[in-house]
């Protein structure tokens, strides 16, 4: 035991001791360092800076502070930390740009040059026409889409103003390579963001100078917060009754006959169906017609050119980011385009269309060779409301070799 003490003693209390002194100078320093001490301790700031005398400490100013919830009272002089900053610094923060242009840097941008540095800066997350890949953010289409169920809210479909646009991409695009751009890139990928669009044409220049002529659609539709005054009177009274409102109360439906509630089905079972005997018989069956989309083919099938199908497969790198053709072909940012010609319009099973497609569908309309080059020469303007963005082909030999490579792939 006496030989347990000799060693045991010497160890505890030597821990004893160091476990004190930290104690003692993590909460003089957390708290405040005595006067001597800080003294004894006080070494060389990091960055020297002139600052203005500090009054003396009272005495009082030994005792330790106690931290209030409420922020410590300006003091003349300032508290001897930071500087002001230099105009140069203000200025490199301030960026932001308004709706009426204020902040714009001198410059300019066309739709061309953006399409070039938007496809190699941006379309790894947003596709090559800000239809986007995978979960990114889509920038183009959507239009008359806010009242739908699932809104696409896109540039042209919902943001307010062109500011939001510029300020958005100079401030934190590329994602992970921010404020990398010039003033001049970031004009022209604004510019090919309108163009995709629809808001310009492909011969459109943004600057500074034309940058407040450029009006977004859906601008008209935001306002200030009116709340407070519109609908604050009305829903929140002064003499709103919280208690004994009504004399009686009855309860008209219980939500088990509206079938929300899961449980026993015996008190909410559906009506038996009436006997067979008592429906009225079933009128024959018409003859079934002739099949739109198998007429459609018929009337334009027709020997392909090699040399169209093999140009048309080039054309079409421009669509296979979001279509897919061939064995195997599935839906991606757009249905896939087998046997196209020939099909019903918005028909491809599992894929969600837009609400011009469904209406096309519905009242039956096919995809013929006709109305293909007519999509595809401007897509937007042939469907107003599609939620594809690509702009279209401008050359017409183009749209045909797109065409005959289409009919190949589904043959």
């Amino acid at each position: 035991m006496s030989k347990f003490l000799k060693i045991f003693a010497p160890a505890a209390s030597g821990t004893a001791g160091v476990l004190a002194l930290a104690y003692v100078m993590a909460d003089q320093f957390v708290v405040d360092v005595p006067a001597p001490i800080r003294e004894a301790i006080a070494v060389a700031p990091a960055v020297a800076q002139e600052v203005a005398p500090a009054a003396a400490e009272p005495a009082a100013a030994e005792a330790p502070v106690v931290l209030a919830e409420a922020a410590a009272p300006a003091q003349e002089g300032g508290y001897g930390l930071g500087r002001a900053a230099l105009p140069e610094e203000v200025a490199a923060w301030n960026t932001d740009i308004r709706p009426d242009g204020q902040g714009l840097p001198v410059g300019s941008g066309d739709v061309y040059t953006g399409e070039e540095v938007f496809v190699e800066r941006c379309s790894m997350c947003h596709g090559e026409f800000g239809e986007a890949v995978g979960r990114w953010p889509v920038l183009a289409g959507g239009h008359g889409s806010l009242s739908d169920k699932d809104p696409v809210k896109t540039i042209g479909s919902y943001w307010p103003y062109l500011s939001t646009v510029y300020d958005y991409v100079q401030r934190a695009m590329p994602f992970g390579d921010a404020q990398s751009l010039t003033a001049d890139e970031t004009y022209a990928i604004t510019a090919y963001l309108l163009y995709v669009n629809d808001q310009v044409g492909d011969d459109f220049v943004l600057s500074n100078e034309t940058f407040a002529d450029v009006k977004l659609p859906n601008e008209a539709n935001f306002y200030m917060d009116d709340r407070a005054e519109v609908e604050m009177p009305v829903f929140v009274r002064p003499d709103i009754c919280m208690e004994n409102c009504k004399d009686t109360v009855e309860i008209t439906m219980h939500a088990s006959n509206l079938d929300v509630t899961p449980g026993d089905t015996t008190d909410n079972e559906p009506a038996a169906e009436p006997a067979a005997a008592e429906a009225p018989a079933a009128e024959p069956a018409a003859e079934p017609a002739a099949e739109p989309a198998a007429e459609a083919v018929a009337a334009e099938e027709a020997a392909l050119d090699p040399a169209l199908v093999e140009a048309g497969a080039g054309v079409f790198r421009k669509c296979a980011s979001c279509h897919k053709v061939g064995e195997g072909a599935r839906n991606a940012t757009g249905p896939q385009l087998n046997g196209i010609i020939g099909r019903a319009i918005g028909s491809v099973e599992g894929f969600n269309y837009s609400g011009p497609f469904k209406s096309l569908h519905d009242a039956g309309e096919v995809w013929t060779t006709a109305r293909l080059t007519s999509f595809l020469a401007n897509p937007r303007s042939d469907i107003f409301g599609t939620r594809m963005s690509f702009a279209g082909l401008r050359d017409a030999g183009d749209i045909d070799a797109v065409i005959a490579y289409l009919q190949s792939v589904s043959q």
